[in-house]
């Protein structure tokens, strides 16, 4: 059986952390193409970690990157 801790630490994927942040998925790519919000490369799909997505848009990394590809 998994921790509290180990669930909410796990890597999500583009269409996640999209979902998670409430933004769209070709806002998701531009910031990571541009490397501004915490992403990895795993393989071929990126992946994230929530907390560090959740540190970025506290610092107003979110606010302060906005690409103009939102649809």
């Amino acid at each position: 059986m998994m921790n509290k801790s180990a669930m909410t630490d796990r890597w999500l994927s583009v269409v996640a952390i999209a979902a998670y942040h409430g933004d769209y998925i070709v806002t998701i790519y531009a910031w990571g193409a541009k490397k501004v919000m915490p992403t990895y490369l795993v393989g071929y799909p990126w992946k994230f970690r929530r907390v560090e997505v959740d540190a970025w848009v506290k610092a107003g990394g979110a606010n302060d990157n906005k690409t103009g590809d939102e649809v």
